[in-house]
């Protein structure tokens, strides 16, 4: 049976350039790929040729496209071909076709892949990467992660992996370059700001389990609570992480949302929800390419947080999912916000597994906060912007040790609830 997830998270990028076949994905439907397979679950190629009269096209001939196919089978050096490679690669190639970094199309391995770092569990270093300028650009580490413990910053920019150049390669090949078992070492070369030199970070891989809630009662009723990206389980952990909080009788909230790459769109309307009445209105809106309009209401979530003052922090790696839940807090005047602009990832993808183990993540709509305020490409900007790093270095004159650091996000929101 086919699975579909609405996902709103920056990752992965495409590789191959061969542009093909739509109506594989689109014109033939469902029932037809299933007859693609053979009877161990994997691609027949023979059934694939046949499917030729059926994905004509005014526009397209198709015939180029088999004329090249029994070229490669008939000439190239290496034989025999690997047939089910070249079909899967042209899948991936036709989904690139569309020049869009978040629409992807995932061969059965790489599928596997995907799901499983959205269940939040897998090996590798814990960084989100994505393209910006069209360079392969550190979104953010994830908070306790690899990455983070070895220095690695949002905004890096990665020019090569264990010394190999990857300025031609997708955001999808270098993911699978910095991916790897735990316990191997992985060498990102870096540079961070404008005119830096650069800089390698070597990174030991491990597991990447991480919590996706947690808090922290900073005394005199303040509650920290940070969500680091919003998965599988980030729901079931914000529930009882607020139930726990409300059992402090909270009086302002701090919540953390900075290098949050995003993740599921209901979770992330949940969330946003907990501080709204439930009569409140819209969280966000969808509007796809028809011109049709998606609203999602604060009809969801348990409305626990109403009416407490609340602080959000954001950085630049506050992307996607994040990014809903600040746009719905701000505007409706129930939080300040503090930092820097958000990365601006506001397009939504539907995640669809296929009969035979590949998938399709594919941007079907783009979100606009409740005031009509546009997030894709151009992110959100904080009320109280924070200039510089978020977080500073203590002195080590005055004995401080030199591996603590100073929050400036943290002090400004303290700052901020003391002031009201």
């Amino acid at each position: 049976m086919s699975k579909r997830k609405i996902l709103n998270i920056v990752l992965l990028g495409v590789f191959i350039v061969v542009v093909f076949f739509i109506g594989v994905t689109v014109g033939i439907g469902k029932d037809v790929s299933r007859n693609l397979l053979n009877s161990s679950g994997n691609v027949d190629i023979t059934k694939v040729v046949n499917l030729y009269s059926n994905s004509r096209s005014d526009q397209i001939d198709f015939k180029q496209y088999w004329d090249i196919w029994d070229k490669i089978k008939k000439n190239y050096v290496k034989q025999p071909v690997d047939e089910v490679a070249l079909f899967y690669s042209s899948l991936e190639g036709l989904v690139k076709g569309l020049d869009d970094p978040y629409s992807i199309y995932f061969p059965p391995d790489k599928a596997k892949a995907f799901v499983s770092d959205l269940s939040g569990a897998f090996e590798g270093i814990g960084a989100e990467i994505g393209l910006r300028d069209d360079r392969i650009t550190v979104i953010s580490p994830l908070e306790g992660s690899p990455a983070q413990q070895a220095g690695l910053k949002a905004g890096d920019i990665i020019l090569a992996v264990d010394d190999i150049d990857i300025s031609s390669l997708s955001v999808e090949e270098v993911v699978l370059k910095i991916r790897g078992p735990k316990q191997t070492k992985v060498i990102l070369t870096i540079i961070r700001g404008e005119n830096a030199e650069k800089q390698d970070i070597e990174i030991m891989r491990d597991n990447i389990d991480l919590p996706s809630v947690k808090w922290e009662d900073k005394g005199k009723g303040i509650i920290y609570l940070r969500v680091s990206f919003f998965n599988d389980n980030t729901w079931s952990e914000f529930d009882k992480v607020v139930k726990e909080i409300i059992l402090k009788s909270p009086k302002n909230i701090i919540l953390d949302l900075r290098g949050n790459p995003g993740g599921y769109l209901d979770t992330s309307v949940k969330v946003a929800a907990e501080w709204l009445a439930i009569d409140q209105g819209v969280v966000v809106s969808e509007k796809t390419n028809n011109g049709q309009i998606k609203k999602y209401n604060a009809t969801e979530g348990k409305h626990r947080f109403v009416g407490i003052p609340t602080v959000i922090l954001v950085d630049e790696g506050t992307a996607s999912g994040s990014e809903i839940v600040t746009g719905a807090l701000q505007d409706y005047a129930v939080a300040t916000v503090v930092g820097k602009t958000t990365y601006g990832k506001g397009s939504v993808q539907e995640f669809e597994v296929l009969p035979d183990g590949s998938a399709l993540k594919i941007t079907i709509a783009e979100w606009y906060t409740p005031k009509d305020r546009q997030i894709n490409k151009k992110g959100l900007d904080p009320d109280v912007v924070l200039e510089g790093d978020m977080f500073v270095q203590k002195d080590n004159t005055k004995g401080d040790k030199s591996d603590d650091y100073i929050d400036r996000g943290m002090e400004k929101a303290l700052e901020i609830i003391k002031q009201k």
